[in-house]
């Protein structure tokens, strides 16, 4: 398996000399055997790691999970940092779900981590099986093309993980072989969240009626998707930046407003379209989080029609205006 994480490395170029990586560790066999392997790996790649774990607070066996962590970073000699938070106060003072709290918390803290002893990377244990449950669950949402991606072996050229290619099972023979001892997460076992319902009742059904090596399949599609659709971004953004864009000042390279020239834009397939206006509003907001297909096509209509100083607001902090046969994509600005 060691071997295969390294291949993997090198294959997506996740770790480069003298990088600095925070690698997050909850103390079950897929973070462990991630944290193992690094480990093992630091002087062959000439790179450092610590450890970011946080405890959510949910569970009766949390505390005793950041001491088993604590213990072992202690045996690697690997700086480990430790934070408390009470995912369930924040569910309810956020108003979203549980595990969408222990989500923003995790990333929170590996960035205040990241921040806090210069590294530039953050390696997160999601293997082959996380990868095909996210694309079946993007298929089950209706998602587009793009959610067959799945999970990326990089993104933002700062989160990597390493061990996307190996499966659930490799990973807990290696934790056995290792003598590693994970803490096993019950919750994991209770179908209350979608992703658990998939991983312990759909994929098991499709393995013994349809197809054995289900995982492996998924896997296959991700990663036409991604190459797809990695053709595609490129695509778009030459189109974007050798067409359509309009720079009215130098002001407008600062990214504050997106302007597109309306007729050309108009001139474009409506798939294009769609994927035109996501990456202009996420060059403005650096992401489309709130932004969804019927927005997009609100925003295609309304440059269809053509109507002089129109706007619509996609999400809160985003605005699209069509003025004298320009589309302005811009943040909202509040007093």
């Amino acid at each position: 398996m060691q071997s295969k994480v390294l291949e993997t490395i090198q294959k997506y170029n996740l770790i480069q000399p003298n990088d600095k990586v925070v690698i997050g560790v909850s103390g079950g066999p897929d973070s462990m055997s991630l944290l193992y392997i690094l480990n093992k790996l630091k002087q062959k790649l000439n790179f450092e790691i610590v450890v970011a774990h946080i405890n959510h607070m949910i569970r009766e066996e949390a505390d005793e999970e950041t001491e088993y962590v604590k213990n072992w970073c202690e045996r690697l000699n690997v700086k480990c940092y430790i934070k408390k938070i009470n995912v369930i106060e924040k569910s309810d003072i956020e108003k979203i779900g549980t595990e969408e709290a222990g989500r923003k918390a995790r990333y929170d803290f590996f960035e205040e981590v990241l921040n806090e002893v210069g590294a530039n990377k953050i390696a997160t244990a999601h293997n082959a099986n996380d990868n095909a449950e996210t694309v079946l669950m993007n298929i089950f949402r209706g998602s587009g093309t793009s959610g067959l991606k799945g999970i990326e072996p990089i993104r933002d050229g700062k989160y990597i993980r390493p061990i996307i290619e190996c499966e659930r099972q490799e990973i807990e023979n290696y934790c056995e072989e290792n003598n590693l001892q994970p803490k096993i997460d019950k919750s994991n076992f209770e179908n209350t969240y979608t992703r658990n319902k998939i991983r312990n009742i759909i994929i098991p059904q499709i393995k013994k009626e349809f197809n054995p090596n289900i995982i492996e399949s998924l896997n296959k599609l991700s990663k036409l998707a991604s190459q797809e659709n990695e053709f595609l971004d490129k695509y778009v953004i030459n189109l974007v930046e050798r067409e359509l864009k309009i720079y009215e000042d130098t002001e407008d390279k600062k990214i504050d407003v997106f302007i597109l020239d309306l007729k050309k834009f108009n001139q474009q397939e409506r798939f294009i379209k769609s994927k035109v206006i996501l990456y202009a509003i996420k060059e403005v907001m650096g992401t489309t989080q709130g932004v969804g297909k019927i927005h997009v096509d609100d925003i295609i209509s309304l440059c269809e029609k053509n109507v002089g100083n129109k706007y619509l607001t996609p999400n809160k902090n985003t605005k699209v205006l069509v003025n004298k046969g320009k589309i302005y994509i811009s943040k909202i600005t509040r007093e």
